[in-house]
């Protein structure tokens, strides 16, 4: 009998291709429901999911057969990996599939903010010219602190490089990362030197609302502020503070601390955050490009070819 592997997400068919190639059988079943994967999920060595799929302890105790889980994507948020690790359940994703997406994705939105674009596109269209009010900031000269520097955040900086500017980054639990890229700095430095931060990291009981009010106080200097992390990680009522205080210049917010609607809506600080110029949202994205799609499920593939099952 061939290994088996249940895609119950939207996974580009690479895949399902390179796993054939490798001795699998894949039952592709995107549509497949909660409850459908429970009751099937015995007779799988393999699951691969993206991100509707909540893989928690029900889902795991099902799989009793299970090998292996496979994320197409960065994090590993929607699995109880620990738990998963427990069972001898191998745990993989494909952050090295995206990385680049998000890396563009932060910059677009930062050269947005800073040059007004999107401001000034609207006004133009409503019959409002205004050069004064739209003039921007160059990136040229400036210091853009990455916080993070795994995947995505090596990544941006590879990316800002051909700018001229000086990129620093903090990583808690990394050192002697400093490359011909980036230099390795303490918090205390970024929050002396940051002219731009930006955020790279996972979301973790310690991270969970880790930008708050204390956390945007320490900052010597104005700063744009770019999220494409994760949206608990950033309390969006300071976001708002902070704009309306002047320490924050600009912020682009590609995830947020609820997303979708009516959920997000709901919230009270929705209608200040949609009504504010300073910020540029976009809808938990900057990971999802037609490229990145494919990029994801070869590599992805290419870790399972490592797996020992």
């Amino acid at each position: 009998m061939y290994p088996r592997i249940l895609i119950v997400d939207d996974l580009h068919h690479k895949f399902k291709e390179e796993a054939a190639k490798l001795g699998y059988h894949c039952d592709d079943r995107p549509d497949i429901s909660r409850e459908e994967a429970l009751s099937i999920i015995a007779d799988y060595e393999g699951l691969a999911i993206r991100t509707k799929f909540l893989v928690d302890r029900e889902v795991i105790d099902a799989g009793a057969k299970l090998r292996f889980i496979a994320r197409a994507g960065a994090g590993m948020d929607n699995v109880d990996e620990e738990y998963a690790k427990s069972k001898d359940i191998a745990c993989i994703n494909a952050p090295e599939g995206n990385r680049d997406a998000v890396a563009e994705h932060a910059i677009a939105m930062l050269l947005s903010l800073m040059v007004n674009l999107r401001k000034g596109d609207i006004e133009i269209r409503n019959g409002k010219w205004d050069r004064e009010g739209n003039r921007g900031w160059e990136l040229m000269g400036k210091t853009v602190a990455l916080i993070g520097y795994g995947n995505t955040g090596r990544a941006m900086a590879r990316k800002l490089s051909g700018f001229d500017v000086e990129v620093i980054a903090f990583d808690k639990y990394k050192t002697g990362y400093s490359d011909a890229y980036v230099r390795e700095m303490s918090m205390e430095q970024i929050v002396k030197l940051a002219d731009v931060i930006s955020f790279h990291i996972p979301l973790t009981r310690e991270t969970r609302q880790l930008v708050d009010d204390e956390y945007l106080f320490h900052f010597k200097k104005p700063v744009f502020l770019l999220n494409t992390s994760r949206g608990e990680i950033v309390n969006t009522e300071a976001i708002l503070k902070g704009i309306n205080s002047g320490r924050i210049l600009g912020a682009g917010l590609d995830v947020l601390e609820i997303e979708k609607f009516p959920a997000l809506s709901e919230k009270p600080w929705f209608r200040d955050l949609v009504h504010t110029e300073r910020v540029i949202l976009s809808p938990h994205v900057a990971g999802w490009t037609f490229d990145s799609y494919r990029k994801i499920s070869e590599v992805l593939s290419e870790k399972l070819k490592n797996l020992e099952i």
